[in-house]
């Protein structure tokens, strides 16, 4: 029974997946004002949203080579394979490879942590909310001394991406220890 429920929770968490690497985990938005006495102007600096695949992508783009491959093989990678390890250990009817591929993924297990550590990036990036600066000018022309104030305002917000992610992690992790727990081992090497 229990490996019925880790593999329905795998399949639910892979489908949780999908949308988790797709969507947008975060918005970020910086803008810039600057007030010259009661005239303002003000500019948007950055204004994007961006998925697990778009990080990736930009940064791969910006030569940032080590840290896309890393987020790339740990969110995407890794679960995939996990999830096709799990499903092949599911369908299998010979206990001896059902037993090393339970045991093979309980055993990459521990770099599954590395989507959770993805997960704690995005909620550092995150934590940046509303970070704004205030900084109080004075310009002279022509014997007239100006004030001019100038701030920046960053906001941003998880996207729904990050939810589905989210979600992945938790059920892939629960599906995970179902299928490896103790338990369900001892069971298989009863059955054979």
């Amino acid at each position: 029974m229990k490996r019925h429920v880790a593999f329905a929770l795998n399949i639910i968490a892979i489908g949780l997946f999908i949308p988790g690497i797709t969507l947008p985990m975060f918005a970020l938005n910086m803008e810039m004002s600057a007030l010259l006495n009661a005239a303002g102007i003000s500019s948007t600096l950055i204004d994007k949203e961006l998925s697990i695949l778009n990080t990736v992508q930009e940064l791969w783009e910006g030569d940032r080579f080590l840290v896309a491959a890393l987020i790339f093989l740990f969110s995407v990678c890794v679960p995939i394979l996990k999830t096709i390890l799990m499903s092949l250990a599911y369908f299998t009817r010979n206990l001896n490879v059902r037993r090393s591929l339970a045991q093979f993924v309980s055993a990459i297990g521990k770099w599954s942590m590395a989507d959770v550590f993805v997960v704690a990036v995005f909620l550092a990036i995150l934590s940046t909310n509303h970070a704004d600066t205030l900084s109080q000018e004075t310009l002279t022309l022509f014997g007239f001394t100006l004030g001019i104030d100038i701030s920046t305002q960053t906001l941003s917000a998880a996207g729904d991406g990050f939810f589905y992610f989210v979600g992945y992690c938790l059920l892939s992790l629960l599906a995970s220890h179902i299928a490896t727990s103790p338990y369900t081992l001892k069971r298989l090497d009863n059955e054979s």
